[in-house]
């Protein structure tokens, strides 16, 4: 089969590998009909990643179909249309049993597809722990609407849920990237207040007004004045930070009032500096880490529901045979680009 492979710190190809097969009695071999590119391929490439495993196939935003499943899988059977969870979990230590799934115990807990080992940006992936890892389409829902559904739908998903929004609140997001999006989407379920989000980029900045012209707009250099005029006490009682730039994790705690929650989101490629003197009084709770991805089923549900909709997020599509071509436009952000989707088959 065809699988999107890292051989080396800034190189993918795309190359011919032997279709995936039952490992463990608690896998599942799922066809891929729907994959796309998320920043963190991005990172792999990039180098960020040290744990990331050459030679594995890279992807692990995906749908598909359930081809086989070990003898102990209990949720799923051949022939459902399935998403494919982010994180690999074990459901049964610790963390797991407290919902910390991104910190499972086991060999490849947490972010194993797609890093350390072999992912979906090919026609077939095995998913370790099918029963945690698989979660059933409903009728109704498209391929498209479930596509981001396992990974930056329940990232924004999560950090709506750690981040304790209320309906009096005002909610800064800083990115308006394909995770950021989501965030905002997922934030939006909680009726806040006010919304307001912090983008660079023109084309980003215009998609959200477009979409969503209930929230407020505001670029990074005007950010703390703008939320300061547009907040009740003094900064945004809630700051998602999504972006991961050099200067973001600064702007989300100075854009934050007194006692409130700033989470982080954002996966950094350079260590971030927290100046505890300069914050001092501020009582700022930060809440970090990476996505606990153990709600797809109540995310489905939404979507099912018309309460959440991601298709607009998907600005191109390619067969697996133009990777390389998704990737490129992906990587430099070209042609209005927010999300791929890759048909594997």
């Amino acid at each position: 089969m065809k699988a999107l492979t890292y051989i080396r710190h800034g190189e993918f190809a795309l190359m011919d590998k032997p279709k995936p097969a039952l490992q463990s009695p608690r896998d599942a071999i799922v066809r891929v009909t729907l994959g796309s590119i998320c920043t963190s391929d991005l990172h792999i490439k990039h180098g960020s990643v040290p744990r990331a495993v050459p030679g594995i196939t890279v992807g692990h935003e995906m749908v598909g179909v359930v081809e086989a499943v070990g003898t102990e899988v209990k949720t799923v059977r051949p022939g459902d249309r399935v998403t494919v969870n982010v994180e690999t979990f074990c459901g049964e230590c610790f963390f797991c049993k407290n919902g910390w799934v991104n910190n499972c115990t086991d060999a490849n807990g947490g972010w194993a597809l797609g890093c350390r080992i072999d992912g979906g940006q090919a026609e077939s992936v095995r998913v370790p722990y099918a029963d945690q890892g698989l979660t059933k389409i409903p009728d109704g829902v498209s391929d498209e609407q479930a596509l981001f559904v396992g990974d930056i739908l329940a990232t924004g998903f999560w950090a709506a849920r750690i981040s304790q929004i209320r309906e009096q609140d005002t909610v800064l997001i800083i990115g308006a990237g394909p995770t950021g999006i989501c965030t905002l989407l997922c934030a939006m379920l909680k009726n806040p207040k006010r919304l307001i989000v912090c983008e660079q980029d023109p084309a980003r900045a215009a998609f959200v007004r477009q979409h969503y012209p209930q929230v407020l707009v505001c670029g990074p250099e005007e950010c703390e004045a703008f939320v300061l005029a547009n907040s009740d006490h003094g900064g945004a009682d809630v700051v998602l930070e999504v972006a991961g730039a050099k200067n973001t994790f600064a702007l989300a705690w100075r854009c934050a009032r007194p006692n409130a929650v700033v989470t982080v989101v954002a996966l950094y490629d350079e260590a971030q500096t927290l100046p505890l003197p300069e914050m001092y009084g501020k009582n700022l709770t930060f809440k970090t880490g990476g996505v606990d991805g153990c709600d797809c089923a109540e995310i489905l549900r939404l979507i099912q529901q018309g309460k959440l909709d991601t298709t607009p997020l998907i600005t191109h599509r390619y067969a697996l045979s133009e990777i390389e071509q998704a990737y490129r436009i992906f990587e430099n952000r070209l042609d209005g680009v927010i999300k791929v989707a890759i048909t594997a088959g």
